[in-house]
């Protein structure tokens, strides 16, 4: 789905309908339970359903040192949204005129004038307006004002816990990558370029693509069993993240290992989702039961 990032650009049957705002970075649970009322409020008010989402973070201009790395990235995002049934997903450019907007000014403008919006879903945490001053007690009364239905979903929980971008951004980091999973759409994916490394993999029977420029979290060091998509079709993969002090390296590496798969992906963009954690590269050439998890 092309994403929209010009407010301009809105068509007068891309407006008119029942809006979302909010980061959505992971597209967990808690996002599909707003988004399932998202298209429900769609369907009632005769209008598109939109996710507006920020681009970037507004904490990476705001707060640069404390923004911590997203979940996922801008197209992957609203590939999971469309995945659920999203009709327009907008990236809208995060720059200082936006964050100097009040919250009055920002629901003015960007809700009213722009979106047209006739009905709104959010979560309980919903702030916005310049220093968060608004929240879904201030956009229940501008709401009402302007004759827009509001819906504020309750948050998603699992196993008595609530599903947040940041407790699946911890699981991430420790390594969890299951668990996560299960708070999410879809498995953890990163994307990067694959570039040349030392050659050592193949030599010891492991044909290895080298991943840089990860622009997401990466979870913890180690070995996991996961997923590569080449060209949009997925291939069994071992994925090994963390040094090779073995010869003498300690910067951190990515290392995909397609399983069964031998064609050159140099200078190729990957992507790659973690399934599970895994003991090691030799198992899971001999065992490849994840792949059908």
């Amino acid at each position: 789905m092309p994403i929209l990032r010009d407010l301009h650009q809105l068509t007068d049957a891309e407006r008119g309908g029942a809006v979302a705002i909010g980061n959505f970075d992971g597209v967990h649970q808690g996002h599909l339970r707003i988004v399932k009322l998202l298209l429900e409020r769609a369907r009632k008010v005769g209008g598109p359903a939109i996710v507006l989402t920020f681009d970037p973070h507004p904490v990476r201009i705001l707060r640069p040192d404390e923004c911590p790395p997203p979940l996922t990235w801008t197209e992957r995002k609203a590939e999971l949204l469309a995945a659920h049934g999203v009709d327009k997903i907008i990236a809208y450019p995060t720059d200082e005129q936006l964050l100097g907007l009040s919250a009055k000014q920002f629901f003015e403008k960007i809700v009213c004038e722009s979106l047209a919006a006739r009905a709104m879903v959010e979560g309980p945490n919903f702030f916005f307006g310049h220093n968060r001053e608004g929240d879904v007690e201030l956009l229940g009364k501008l709401t009402s004002e302007a004759g827009i239905s509001l819906d504020v979903v309750k948050p998603y929980e699992l196993d008595g816990q609530l599903v947040s971008s940041s407790r699946v951004r911890r699981l991430i980091a420790e390594g969890q990558v299951a668990l996560a999973a299960q708070m999410l759409s879809a498995p953890y994916r990163i994307r990067g370029m694959v570039t040349h490394g030392a050659g050592r993999g193949s030599k010891l029977g492991f044909a290895t693509a080298n991943l840089e420029a990860v622009d997401t979290l990466l979870p913890k060091t180690g070995v996991y069993a996961g997923r590569a998509w080449v060209n949009s079709s997925p291939h069994a993969a071992a994925i090994s993240l963390g040094p090779n002090p073995t010869f003498g390296q300690t910067q951190l590496k990515v290392e995909v290992h397609l399983i069964d798969y031998d064609e050159s992906l140099y200078g190729q963009p990957l992507e790659v989702e973690f399934v599970n954690g895994c003991a090691g590269l030799l198992r899971l050439r001999a065992k490849k039961s994840w792949w059908s998890n």
